[in-house]
């Protein structure tokens, strides 16, 4: 059974539609990149699996469970975790207070301080300044401590929009570091949304393009990243 399904899905925003008919699956411990130039409905797809925003059509199934409709808080219960773009931090609460604000609806205490010591262990820098505020650290290590925060909420699915926007190449290779290493050692599903396809042919895994609000492409990223097809899907050239 696939872990998250979205069938045929429509959102609109008045007159505007955002996402057309978009459907594809996610098998569970999978790595699926969304990609697409700006406009396409990468963050709408993202707004729509996270309840912030209702599908005029269509339908979203997160562990069999249909999800349209739900409240982000009870989409999170069922294991949904998302990181916005714009690394939304707590400036004046310190690391590890940002951190503990991702368990407000968890009741296994002793397995969330668990998962607070294996992201430390990924993350040492945030170990190291804990007890700072969370407005000092840098836009890398911020973006560390919101990937950090979303986890401490155990989810089964984290979605991450633009994880690599406004970092330095290096930064962004030790982020992606660490969110493989979360997803081979903690069987993490990651949903990356990235506008270049640069990313996804580096890490691996399958990659859907949207364009227009559609599904324009998939199919296996180091493949479509370097064919042809995926820069005339991108730019809308028909192929003959």
């Amino acid at each position: 059974m696939s872990l998250l399904v979205v069938d045929h899905v429509s959102v609109s925003y008045g007159r505007l539609k955002a996402l057309r008919d978009a459907s594809f699956a996610m098998g569970e411990g999978e790595t699926l990149f969304i990609t697409g130039p700006n406009g396409a409905g990468k963050s709408t797809l993202l707004k729509a699996i996270a309840g912030v925003v209702t599908p005029r059509q269509g339908e979203i199934m997160l562990a069999g469970h249909a999800i349209g409709g739900k409240s982000p808080e009870a989409i999170a219960r069922m294991g949904f975790s998302m990181v916005p773009e714009g690394r939304h931090v707590f400036g004046t609460l310190s690391i590890e207070e940002n951190l503990r604000l991702g368990t407000g609806m968890r009741t296994d205490k002793d397995a969330a301080e668990r998962d607070l010591e294996q992201i430390y262990a990924i993350f040492p820098v945030l170990k190291e300044r804990k007890d700072k505020p969370a407005g000092l650290l840098s836009g890398g290590q911020q973006q560390m401590l919101v990937i950090g925060r979303a986890l401490m909420a155990a989810p089964r699915l984290i979605a991450i929009d633009e994880p690599s926007l406004g970092l330095a190449p290096k930064v962004i290779d030790d982020v992606y570091v660490a969110l493989l290493k979360l997803r081979d050692t903690r069987g993490l599903t990651l949903l990356i949304v990235e506008q270049s396809a640069t990313r996804a042919m580096m890490t691996g895994g399958r990659m859907i393009l949207l364009r227009s609000g559609e599904v324009a492409l998939e199919g296996d990223a180091r493949e479509l990243a370097r064919s042809d097809a995926l820069r005339n899907a991108y730019f809308g050239i028909e192929e003959h």
